[in-house]
């Protein structure tokens, strides 16, 4: 049998990139040999918080996987004036730069071989549609969060082409139902989806275009969401037009085990008696504002319980509040003192702890998460009761899920 190369176009994020590099290992070790994989990697320089150093992790610790860096596209036009956007534009900014690398894509997927036989693009990446169509290569979509939010995301332009307002004009407190999902208000959306804008019509055009896809993979799986899985498979999230096959592919979560050295958070855990320490974890854009640490600070040291908190030593651009400086350490971050009075039964760290390693350790009882569909699948995962506090995209939606985990 000849081989094929299957490419995944992860677009950018942390979030995105790790459950795709997942897939990507997936497909090395079911494709019986005749799969050969690879990655087309875009970065946004104002969306890299952690990206690079994710993507150098994934290069060293998968050899059979080959990384194909894109280059940037051109500017846009009319857009050399140098000055920065406004920060709420990230979201338009990313989906704009999507757009904008069909161009190298379409130049990478030419010139690879074995010859391309599928492309697998990520959620926002709608437009690399065209391309695929242009060369002859079977398309499909990768969905990295769960089934109830794709129902969500499918349904979304229908539900919109039907109202005579926007999201936001039916107010805040107005509770919407889709088939598969359970019901939310319209203060619980994601950023950028209530009222009409760039971001808005932007996303409601990529979530148009995925039926068009010769199938949808998503990372979940049946029994964890059959409400929704069963909601897809009729077809009732898609109204008026054929839903492509779904495929529930996960959980797509990393082994953990990471580069063979023990981080200091797994010392510390290894001296805690079972199912005694609350990890605290808000992912990769998960920056708080200094006051809102101290506050965190004061209830981990008054509640007594041991605890392993990873924080960011500096926000990304689209942190709210009032941002902590980048340039100073955990000691002047938190609370004068916090370190030195919890350390026999806590630790700070900054940054990036081995995370799947950590919920998985026998001394976890906790996870104090931001509910990212990677965040959660681990948790379900390795067991742990979830306490949720969502910040952003549909974080909101993940926190409402009523999860059957596996037995």
């Amino acid at each position: 049998m000849a081989r094929k190369t299957v490419v995944l176009f992860p677009g950018v994020g942390v979030g995105h990139l790790a459950p795709m590099l997942e897939l990507a290992k997936a497909f090395l070790r079911h494709g019986g040999g005749a799969v050969y994989v690879a990655v087309a990697v875009a970065e946004l320089p104002v969306m890299a918080t952690g990206f690079a150093a994710t993507v150098a992790r994934a290069e060293d610790a998968n050899a059979s996987v080959a990384f194909h860096f894109l280059p940037p596209p051109p500017p846009a036009p009319g857009g050399g004036s140098g000055e920065p956007e406004p920060e709420q534009d990230v979201l338009a900014r990313m989906l704009r730069f999507l757009r904008a690398t069909n161009a190298p894509l379409r130049d990478l997927l030419r010139s690879l071989l074995p010859p391309v036989g599928a492309l697998v693009l990520d959620m926002f990446c709608g437009d690399a549609l065209d391309v695929a169509a242009e060369l002859g290569v079977p398309a499909y979509f990768f969905f990295p969060s769960g089934a109830a939010g794709l129902a969500v995301f499918l349904a979304l332009p229908a539900r919109r082409a039907s109202m005579s307002t926007s999201f936001a004009g039916l107010g805040a407190s107005t509770v919407l139902s889709f088939p598969g999902a359970p019901p939310f208000k319209v203060s619980e959306m994601a950023e950028g989806l209530s009222d009409d804008g760039e971001v808005c019509r932007a996303i409601l055009r990529v979530a148009s275009r995925i039926p068009d896809a010769r199938g949808i993979l998503v990372n979940s799986f049946e029994s964890l969401e059959p409400r929704a899985v069963r909601a897809l498979r009729d077809g009732l999230c898609v109204p008026g037009r054929a839903t492509p096959p779904v495929y529930c592919v996960g959980p797509l979560v990393s082994p953990g085990g990471g580069d063979g050295e023990e981080h200091e958070c797994l010392r510390l855990m290894d001296a805690q008696p079972d199912r005694s320490v609350v990890f605290l974890c808000f992912g990769s854009m998960g920056a708080f504002p200094k006051s809102q640490l101290a506050e965190i600070a004061a209830g981990l040291e008054k509640s007594g319980h041991r605890f392993l908190w990873v924080l960011w030593s500096s926000p990304p651009p689209s942190a709210a509040g009032e941002p902590f400086d980048g340039d100073d350490d955990l000691d002047a971050l938190l609370p004068a003192g916090f370190l030195e009075r919890t350390r026999d039964r806590g630790l700070a760290v900054g940054s990036w702890a081995p995370q799947v390693d950590v919920q998985r350790h026998r001394a976890a009882g906790a996870f104090v998460t931001h509910c990212g569909w990677n965040s959660t699948l681990e948790g379900v995962a390795a067991g742990l009761p979830l306490l949720c506090w969502p910040l952003y995209a549909e974080q909101k939606n993940n926190s409402k899920q009523h999860l059957n985990p596996p037995t």
